[in-house]
């Protein structure tokens, strides 16, 4: 099965299991926008508290706010968002479809890519345990052909979009050959901007007067905020502002299920520093953030930072922690040294001080930042993709089942009673009763009890607790665990111990 079924299948799983459903599905939906089912709701807000007790409660200088989607829309003109905030569109005249340029480019990239990839596979086929990988990618000339290519391509993209050589992109698609997935043409228009922020009318007046936008990140929100949560607060820098929130962008291309939506939420967190440290926190948070995604134990390697090449206009560095989707790396959070630009920017446009005295040095400057940003939904995405897996067991039988890992998982234990009479359903509601303070619990006694541990492996429950005739007498039950399918006969009062011991977020944050 190749990744690309795999992650259809993903998609479907996603559905009909309820964690993510197409919005406003029984009007035919609408495009790049999707609602969280009754799973899915619970899964990301574990996500959100692992990333909030993370930032927040195990740092002393880091305090979270929550700021308004409505700003003044001069911020948006002082953050750089009106003038810059665009992406080069291109469309192919056949297929009217719209693509960004510049992704178009990636793509072209990420397929020469996996040439290489094949090549290396078909040398360690051919070679087996002698197989020298290094050495294969230093001569062999089919890897070296695709090298320089890759090379030539990319550093001809980033200089046309430093540059924002629009006619300079569309040449290299011509170039490379680039056709349209849908038509198969490669007839496209010229390379124009493209503003990504949707704008709306605030009050009844229908000029410019009125026109707000909705905001494209949550960061302006901390920035606009940082003197009253300084002075209020008490901040000594170096401080972190942190916020979860959702954000708006009119992507050109909106695709990948929920990796790329037009509305969408960030967890996002910005740290004040002197100016001249930025660099030094700047490495420290790369590897701080990196530490907190392998704590999950998705797998290590599917994790991996790629140093920007083209800084945004406010940034002096920028890396991304990309990770390895079933449509290839790509990235998750970013890590950005913002230096000064937002608060200087704002200090200018509004006309109040934003300045900071540093009781240490005796001098007032404007704090440089250093940002970590991650997408909510793509984290969603990364530790659902991780965590499908369909098996075959050794009876012959197959299931599907999420591992996600057991301290995010939705539901962390089920309470199923082996049959509906004997008195098994009142006590497996006694049990469910003295475990729904501490845990979500789930409540099952509809069909074969393979039946219901296969629905709770579909939905990532760690653990099952089956009731039987026994438990009646001995006040004991059988514990099954999700990845290892083992049972073990335990005592009801040993119950919450074990799942505790398992599914608390002080185990994963004592890793951090």
């Amino acid at each position: 099965m190749t990744q690309e079924e795999l992650f259809k299948n993903l998609i479907a799983h996603a559905k009909e299991y309820g964690f993510i459903f197409p919005s406003s599905e029984i009007y035919d939906g609408l495009s790049a926008v999707y609602d969280y089912g009754q799973m899915g709701v619970e899964l990301k807000n574990n996500i959100k508290k692992y990333w909030w007790d993370a930032m927040v409660r195990l740092n002393e200088n880091i305090v979270g706010i929550d700021s308004a989607i409505f700003m003044h829309p001069k911020i948006w003109e002082a953050s750089g968002h009106v003038g810059a905030f665009n992406d080069p569109l291109i469309d192919n005249k056949d297929s009217k479809k719209r693509y960004r340029a510049d992704v178009l480019l990636e793509d072209y990239i990420a397929k020469l890519e996996e040439k290489i990839e094949k090549e290396v596979a078909k040398g360690r086929k051919k070679f087996g345990d002698s197989f020298n990988e290094e050495q294969f990618l230093a001569t062999n000339p089919n890897v070296l052909r695709n090298r320089t290519k890759i090379d030539n391509v990319r550093e001809r993209m980033v200089k046309a979009l430093n540059d924002n050589d629009l006619k300079a992109l569309r040449d290299l698609i011509v170039e490379c050959e680039i056709a349209c997935p849908i038509s198969g043409t490669k007839n496209w228009t010229d390379v124009r901007q493209f503003n990504l922020m949707f704008s709306t009318q605030v009050g009844s007046v229908s000029d410019d007067a009125g026109l707000i936008y909705l905001r494209p990140e949550t960061a302006q929100g901390i920035f606009v905020n940082y003197l009253n949560v300084q002075k209020t607060g008490r901040m000594k820098i170096p401080f972190g502002i942190a916020q979860i929130g959702k954000a708006f962008r009119n992507e050109i291309v909106a695709r990948q299920f929920i990796f790329r939506m037009r509305e969408f939420e960030q967890m996002e967190m910005q740290f004040f520093v002197r100016p001249g440290e930025e660099m030094k926190w700047y490495a420290m948070w790369k590897e701080k953030r990196l530490q907190w995604h392998k704590a999950l134990g998705l797998g290590d390697g599917k994790y991996r930072f790629h140093d920007h090449e083209k800084l945004a206009h406010y940034a002096n560095a920028a890396c991304d922690i990309e990770f390895e989707f079933p449509f290839g790396f790509k990235e998750l959070e970013g890590v950005h040294s913002r230096t000064n630009f937002d608060l200087s920017n704002h200090q200018k446009f509004s006309g109040k001080k934003l300045q900071y005295f540093d009781p240490e040095t005796n001098e007032s400057y404007v704090p440089y930042v250093i940002e970590t940003s991650i997408g909510l939904d793509r984290c969603f995405l990364a530790v659902l993709s991780a965590a499908y897996h369909e098996e075959k067991l050794a009876d012959g039988e197959e299931r599907v089942v999420l591992r996600i890992p057991p301290v995010l998982a939705p539901v962390k234990v089920a309470v199923l009673p082996l049959v509906k009479k004997d008195g098994l359903p009142e006590k497996a509601r006694e049990i469910l009763g003295s475990l729904k303070y501490e845990f979500n619990c789930q409540y099952d006694e509809k069909d074969s009890i393979g039946k219901r541990y296969r629905r709770q492996d579909a939905i990532g429950t760690p653990y099952c607790v089956t009731i039987d005739h026994d438990t009646l007498k001995d006040n004991c039950v059988t514990i099954r665990d999700r990845d290892t399918m083992e049972q073990e006969r335990v005592s009801v009062d040993r119950l919450k111990d074990i799942i505790e011991e398992k599914v608390s977020f002080k185990n994963i944050l004592k890793k951090l």
